[in-house]
Order: structure tokens, then C-alpha cells, then sequence
């Protein structure tokens, strides 16, 4: 395991586990704390990187006690880029062909148990936003053991009767990938204006700032496609969420166009114990005016 320091002073870390292909999977990952504090495991959304979690965000994590880890997704940032095969196609895959299904929600958590394995981490909070939390869902439902808490950020069950888009939302899904720079920061604004907190704008220069730094870092449109297919071929979770024994907390915007609060209700309701909180004028982002909820809402799972 081989590591190289950021310009935060903090380590970053690369290594080699096994997936269920023959090639393996490598995940990059980012980790801040005291190693023997309790740790927290953030997955991120789709095709969304690990520096999308704020830093000062994670900051706060470690001023509450936790060993903080931010980690790339297969497909996403500089984990492994699934290559060969057929390309994505959502559309298909949701009208009932899978040809082009690359891997499932299963391989990705099984992926964050192995980082936890390579971390020698017995076992973690999980916190998980849209896919993100549906990666962290299905970690805890196949892994009680290693999972210490769960928050479930702007996510759904994958019961194709909640949660839905909006047709606003569904229209941006559907559009053609961007394959610039320009057309990568663009469309993200453009997303952010129809997929925003209303309560909690955000400055639109800094935004095209970090989309620009996240697009330098790595842009893999084709491995987002593939993200996606994933979450279609995997259905629903309903039935499997019943397994979750590990202290829960569903977070929510009121205002989330992309997955609709419907889908936060109904992860809350399929989960045993698990609480809700809806924060008015939240949409599906994570601006810095819902971050406090948030840790207050983890510190709640976690007795801390």
C-alpha cells in the first residue's frame, strides 16, 4: 500500500482488491482522523468523486470523532474504469435488456467491504448520498456485521413507485453526456439550477470552479452510464432493507426533483427503527446550510 501526501497534509491511498472479475478493482481513497477513532465510511453519488464531499464537512466529522474515509466508486474518479463490454444503455436495461449491465449495487458495496478489508476496519458508519446511499443500503443489508450506523442521504428503495424524477429531472437524465470541459461545467450548472436547494442557493462562480477541478481530475461519462444501469438492473431493495439491524437515519429534501421525497419516506418505512428527517428547501445537493442537520442526525446514530 503506497501513499502520497495532498496538498491538505493529509494521506491519500491507492491499492488492489479483488472483485468478482478477474481483473480486479482499484479504489482510491481518502482518509482524515485518528485511525482508532470509530469509522466513517462517505459514498459518493453518481459519478460523483471523492472530493465532493466539502472538506470542511469532513472536518467537522473528525472534530466529532470520527475516522473520516472518502472514496472513489468503480467507474468514477481514479478507482478502476470498467472497460470492454457493451456500452451503457439505461434505456435498454430499464425496457428489460441487460446486455449492457457492467456490475450491480451488490459488486459496488462489496467493493466498500473491501476497502474496509484493506483498511483492516472490522466495521463502519455508513453515510451515502443518492446512489451513494443506495450502495450504503445494500452494504448494510448483506453486512449487519460490519456496519456500526447508517444515513441514508436523498436516495429511494429502487420501488419504481416512489421516487421518481420529476419530467424537469428526467429530461436532464436523458440528455446527450457532455464531452468538453466547457459542456461538462455547463451542464452542470445547468443540473444545479433545475436540481438545487431553493432555501440554500449556491455561488454559481465557485460552482463552475469545482466542476472544473473535478472534470481535471477525471471525467468518465461512459462510466456514469454504467453507474446508472447498475441501479436499474439492481430493482428494488424493499424486501432486503428489512435486514438492516444497524441504527438508521433517512435525510430528505423537501424540494428533491431527482429522487422525490417519496423515495426518502419510503426508505425510512422499510427500514426497522430507522427515523426520518425532511429538511425543508432542500433539493438533491448538499449545501453548507443542511450540513449541521446532517452531523447532528450522524451523531444521533452514533451515540456520540
Amino acid at each position: 500500500m503506497v501513499g502520497r501526501r495532498g496538498l491538505t497534509g493529509q494521506s491519500f491511498y491507492a491499492w488492489t482488491i479483488p472483485s468478482v472479475s478477474a481483473n480486479g478493482i482499484r479504489i482510491e481513497y481518502l482518509t482524515a482522523g485518528d485511525p482508532d477513532r470509530p469509522a466513517l465510511l462517505l459514498v459518493a453519488g453518481l459519478g460523483v468523486q471523492l472530493t465532493e464531499w466539502p472538506e470542511a464537512f469532513c472536518a467537522e466529522l473528525v472534530a466529532r470523532g470520527f475516522f473520516v474515509i472518502r472514496f472513489d466508486n468503480r467507474d468514477a474518479g481514479l478507482s478502476t474504469i470498467i472497460e470492454g463490454g457493451s456500452p451503457p444503455d439505461p434505456m435498454a436495461v430499464y425496457l428489460g435488456d441487460p446486455s449492457s449491465v457492467a456490475y450491480t449495487l451488490e459488486d459496488m458495496a462489496d467493493d466498500a467491504v473491501g476497502l474496509l478489508d484493506a483498511l483492516d476496519i472490522s466495521a463502519a458508519y455508513l453515510v451515502g448520498s443518492s446512489l451513494g446511499a443506495m450502495i450504503a443500503q445494500t452494504f448494510a443489508a448483506r453486512r449487519p456485521d460490519r456496519t456500526l450506523g447508517l444515513c441514508s442521504i436523498s436516495s429511494t428503495t429502487g420501488d419504481p413507485s416512489v421516487g421518481q424524477p420529476t419530467a424537469e429531472a428526467f429530461e436532464l437524465l436523458a440528455r446527450p453526456a457532455p464531452t468538453t470541459r466547457e459542456e461538462f461545467v455547463e451542464a452542470d450548472i445547468v443540473s444545479h439550477r433545475v436540481l438545487g436547494s431553493p432555501l440554500y442557493p449556491s455561488d454559481e462562480a465557485e460552482m463552475r470552479a469545482e466542476t472544473g477541478r473535478a472534470y481535471d481530475r477525471a471525467f468518465n461519462p461512459e462510466g456514469t452510464g454504467r453507474q446508472l444501469c447498475a441501479i436499474i438492473a439492481s430493482g428494488a431493495r424493499t424486501a432486503g432493507l428489512a435486514a438492516i439491524t444497524a441504527p438508521t437515519v433517512v435525510i430528505h429534501g423537501s424540494e428533491d426533483k431527482l429522487i422525490q421525497p417519496s423515495g426518502g419516506e419510503a426508505t425510512a418505512k422499510a427500514i426497522p427503527g430507522a427515523e426520518l428527517v425532511m429538511i425543508e428547501g432542500m433539493g438533491h445537493d448538499f449545501p453548507p446550510g443542511v450540513w449541521f442537520a446532517v452531523l447532528d442526525a450522524i451523531d444521533a446514530i452514533s451515540g456520540e
